[in-house]
């Protein structure tokens, strides 16, 4: 038996009209029975085209100030009777319901209104009752009745009836159907996340979602799941990967910490820092970046806290790099960047980020606030005699901005807000300071005058003594071990200048 369905009938009842003229129209050349509540039933009525209103088929009116218009057997009936079945048909007949082929309907924008600010009256008013029932009822009921929920499927729809003369297929009922059903999941997360008050109950809910190439490595899927268009403008070079987007997000929170400070640039590989100065300009900026590193910089991702013009457009140029990221560029600068073919160009756009990190841990997943505390001056307790400079300060709180932001254990050195060297994920706190000071001494830096940030306490004072040996005058650590007081009195020895800032910056 054929299970191709042709759309004789169609419920339309929808909050916005945007885009809703042509299928309107298609339906009506193709003789199709249009019913339509409210506002809907107007504007079809505006068109020219005969409607027939629920209350017709009801018997009731509108009631409850709008809140109850299409909850009535005679339209739920007709949307959910199953035309093969004896005892339904024969009911539809005694009870005289309308056959309703097709349902197309929206729901209230109960997201926008909470994102505006609205008033619980206003957001409990948006909470839609009769177009999630009509949406659950047409998708459950797919085999014999077409669901669009949503104005993202209007043109998939038109196509539907226009190629194939309103005809339907199972497959196409069914997609319809499983998209349906995305939409109304998604609603009741977003209404039950607006009520939750219990922090042991996780409920999320993406709308967006895109297939990437391939995950970490060839043999894996990749997916990304959120709206990368409402964060960046991408205006050339390739789709990112998945190993890009990762290193996109580990560069734009760094860059957060300076954002709204002089120009600064950063370049990062595999999450992690390994060039980042602030200058008087952007060209500097970039050039002192990439001296901490210049092995590393190649395949890295950059990123600008400003603008870009094409001085140092010019200068990245000659560096192969999988991502440019900045708030602006000159039109100039673009033109540059662009010369190669796979770079990508984005301009990052004002978001705001999301407040909570999650990630699967076990058979479940591990959820946490983000470390949104950036250490600064108030912060700073000095607990050795010799006391930093107000040079020193500096520094110490732009590299401890930069050991936020690195993979721990994790030890950075800085001089002239200039990352020098970092020791990144290592196992042990001296093997990372090692990691740092040799890293330094490869590409020529002096490290006489430089400073030192730590992302955790030192539990011995082994770090301050290598620290010392190598020429580093200032410290900056979360203090907070039992055995601070080893670590206070090797620095008051050797009038090395140490602060606590009482906060743990652990990234794993």
């Amino acid at each position: 038996m054929s299970t191709s369905k042709t759309i004789k009938s169609a419920l339309i009842s929808v909050f916005s009209k945007d885009g809703l003229e042509p299928i309107v129209r298609k339906l009506h050349e193709q003789n199709v029975t249009l019913y339509s509540t409210g506002g809907t039933e107007e504007f079809i009525k505006n068109l020219g085209i005969p409607v027939i209103a629920v209350e017709d088929i009801t018997s009731y009116p509108s009631i409850l100030g709008g809140r109850v218009k299409t909850l009535h057997p005679k339209i739920f009936g007709g949307i959910l009777n199953r035309q093969d079945n004896a005892s339904d048909v024969q009911q539809m007949e005694e009870f005289q319901i309308p056959q309703i082929d097709l349902v197309i309907v929206d729901l209230y924008p109960f997201e926008k209104t909470v994102a505006s600010g609205a008033s619980e009256i206003d957001i409990i008013e948006k909470i839609d009752i009769g177009g999630i029932s009509l949406i659950r009822a047409a998708a459950k009921n797919f085999k014999d009745t077409v669901i669009v929920a949503s104005v993202d499927e209007y043109a998939m729809l038109l196509d539907l009836i226009t190629s194939q003369n309103g005809a339907t297929s199972i497959e196409d009922r069914k997609l319809l159907a499983t998209k349906a059903f995305h939409v109304s999941s998604h609603y009741d997360t977003a209404i039950f996340n607006y009520f939750n008050h219990d922090e042991t109950i996780y409920k999320e809910s993406i709308a967006h979602g895109q297939i990437l190439r391939y995950g970490e490595n060839p043999h894996q899927k990749g997916f990304f799941f959120g709206d990368f268009d409402a964060m960046f403008q991408k205006i050339h070079g390739k789709e990112l990967s998945y190993n890009n987007l990762l290193d996109v997000d580990a560069a734009v929170n760094l860059i957060l910490e300076f954002k709204n400070e002089a120009p600064t640039f950063a370049i990062l590989k595999h999450n992690n820092a390994c060039g980042l100065a602030t200058r008087k300009s952007m060209k500097e900026a970039y050039l002192a970046a990439l001296a901490g590193d210049p092995t590393s910089a190649f395949g890295g991702v950059l990123i600008a806290n400003q603008k870009i013009d094409a001085e140092t457009a010019n200068e990245i140029n000659a560096l192969f790099c999988e991502v440019v990221i900045a708030p602006s560029y000159d039109a100039d600068a673009i033109s540059i960047l662009s010369e190669k073919k796979n770079r990508i160009i984005l301009v990052q756009n004002e978001v705001t980020l999301p407040q909570r990190q999650v990630r699967t841990c076990l058979n479940g997943l591990l959820v946490q606030d983000k470390n949104n505390i950036t250490d600064n001056k108030e912060h700073l307790k000095t607990v050795t005699i010799t006391t930093p400079s107000s040079e020193e300060i500096e520094d110490l709180i732009f590299a401890s901005k930069i050991c936020k932001n690195t993979k721990s254990n994790t030890i950075v050195l800085a001089k002239n807000n200039t990352l020098i060297a970092s020791g990144t994920g290592q196992t042990s706190r001296v093997d990372a300071l090692r990691q740092a000071i040799e890293k330094a001494h490869t590409f020529g830096f002096d490290l006489n005058g430089s400073v030192m940030a730590s992302d955790a306490f030192f539990p011995f004072p082994d770090c301050v003594e290598i620290a010392k040996e190598a020429g580093i005058t200032a410290v900056i650590q979360p203090g907070g071990s039992i055995k601070d007081g080893l670590s206070i009195d090797y620095c008051n020895e050797n009038k090395v200048a140490m602060v606590f800032t009482g906060t743990r910056h652990f990234k794993h």
